[in-house]
């Protein structure tokens, strides 16, 4: 019954499966006939059966077994098959690119197939013969998560995090919390960015006036200190997860809905080149295809400025920041899908998406004579003796070391981290496991917005910081932590990155860094 006991096991995983191959009979047989396994084929990736039976599902490894039945798939001919629903930024740009590079580094050639609906499948080739066949259903984020809670697809390329009714459903679907660990990762990063033609003269813009924008309020330049001109409004469709992340993060928490004056476009590209030609538009692109759009500052009554950069991007300083989500059920996928996954974490990955006109998630150490615009800020924000003395303390402590592009924040009201801060723990961690903080000194500096007691927000932050070294500490599980020397550091409200006179703001600076030494 040793096999019988290990075929239940499996079950914990379950696989990514030839599609076509469902709701056909199949007799799985353990070597000297004394086990068989009955039921319902629902997949086969190349090494593990997927076997609806009177026990449940089960998941089988197919080296243990001989398969009888009509559903019982060719093993010589196997192509492993992918499918990847969602994003449609992701699926014509950047995913893509990525598996171009991966059949390079692998030895494989590929071949692109056109299907129905502007949908496309990448075959990768050994020789003449097919490996896998990764295929793309491109939609929007929505449709991303409706495919994979349906069983449609095995990944979902998302804009935003996924909503509390999507994760009621993919546990429903024996899907898995997707919230969980190694349920989702960052892919790279983008951001949406406000954009006018060259030759508007407004250069600068808060948020609660973008919000007015583009709720109805504000409707002309001279509100905003431009010229007496109606403005021109342009964003990305409805239901795409560009549109998603301006709703969630500019325009809910504002308390604000679109207006119906919005021109609406496919591509952030297409939108960049209407607003090019007319000086009196603004339109919200993505960060990456924003081309010769100028973007405009965001500033706040207290005197802060935030401009978009590559590296405010991927320290996720510019608040406007947008991860590129890949979400993963609880099943087993096939092994060149696991490459692939493995791949993308990698650094020639990074590399490709960097080509690609996206914010990779390569570390960058950034020093303290480069963090000039922060501590001016934190200067001209400092109202108190004790507020200057804690700067003072943060540079002497840190003044030698750079920062890590890798910033810890937590979701709305939470002490957990939010889902990109999950991804850079895993990141970190990877890191140490590897050994390239070997000898070396990292300092996990807790920030708090500035609202209540000076020494009480000391407490906050470094309470945070805490959690974050423990976090890191606990997911690097080969590391060395003799190897390594890690303190935690609380500054409190001393470095504020943004106004803590609204929501967005107070949660911009509330935050982790991490310093090098």
């Amino acid at each position: 019954m040793t096999f019988f006991r290990a075929a239940i096991c499996a079950a914990l995983f379950l696989a990514v499966f030839a599609r076509g191959l469902a709701a056909q009979d199949v007799t799985l047989s353990s070597p000297d006939g004394a086990v068989e396994i009955t039921g319902t084929l629902l997949g086969f990736d190349g090494e593990f059966y997927r076997v609806q039976t009177q026990f449940g599902e089960l998941t089988v490894d197919g080296s243990g077994v001989a398969c009888d039945g009509p559903g019982c798939p060719s093993l010589s001919g196997f192509v492993s098959e992918i499918t990847l629903a969602g994003s449609s930024a992701m699926s014509e740009v950047l995913m893509p690119a990525l598996i171009e590079g991966f059949a390079l580094r692998n030895g494989y050639q590929t071949h692109l197939e056109a299907l129905p609906d502007g949908n496309f499948s990448h075959v990768l080739l050994r020789g003449q013969k097919p490996a896998a066949r990764f295929t793309f259903l491109a939609s929007n984020t929505d449709g991303g998560f409706a495919a994979l809670i349906a069983d449609e697809a095995d990944v979902t390329m998302a804009l935003r995090e996924i909503r509390p009714l999507e994760q009621k459903a993919a546990r429903a679907a024996g899907l898995g919390d997707l919230t969980g660990p190694g349920r989702s990762r960052v892919l790279a990063l983008d951001a949406f960015v406000p954009v006018v033609a060259p030759s508007n003269p407004v250069r600068e813009i808060s948020l609660p006036q973008l919000a007015g924008m583009f709720s109805g309020q504000i409707t002309n330049w001279q509100t905003i200190g431009g010229p007496d001109a109606p403005i021109s409004l342009h964003m990305p469709v409805s239901g795409s997860g560009l549109a998603q992340a301006v709703e969630d993060r500019l325009m809910v928490p504002f308390g604000a809905g679109f207006t119906t004056r919005i021109r609406r476009h496919d591509r952030s590209s297409t939108l960049a080149r209407r607003v090019l030609v007319d000086p009196f538009a603004i339109g919200i692109a993505s960060f990456a295809e924003k081309g010769a759009a100028r973007v405009l500052t965001l500033t706040g009554p207290c005197g802060f400025s935030l401009q978009a950069s590559r590296r405010a991007v991927k320290t996720e300083d510019y608040p406007l920041t947008v991860p590129m989500f890949l979400y993963l059920p609880a099943r087993r996928l096939p092994k060149i899908a696991r490459d692939f996954l493995a791949y993308v974490r990698g650094p020639a990955a990074q590399a490709v998406i960097r080509r690609a006109g996206f914010v990779d998630q390569a570390p960058e150490r950034i020093p303290v004579s480069r963090q000039g615009r922060r501590l001016a800020n934190a200067i001209l924000a400092s109202k108190e003796k004790s507020g200057l003395e804690e700067l003072q303390r943060l540079v002497t402590l840190l003044g030698d070391m750079r920062r890590l592009t890798i910033s810890f924040r937590f979701e709305p009201g939470s002490a957990r981290p939010d889902a990109q801060s999950r991804s850079n723990v895993e990141q970190l961690a990877r890191a140490l496991e590897a050994g390239e903080f070997d000898g070396k000194e990292i300092v996990f500096a807790g920030f708090s917005d500035g609202v209540g007691p000076s020494e009480g927000n000391r407490r906050i932050a470094l309470k945070r910081a805490g959690a974050v070294r423990d976090a890191v500490i606990k997911a690097a599980e080969t590391a060395d932590a003799t190897r390594v020397q890690i303190s935690t550091h609380g500054f409190g409200e001393a470095l504020p990155m943004a106004c803590d006179d609204s929501e967005w703001g107070r949660q911009i600076n509330r935050r982790v860094e991490v310093w090098v030494r």
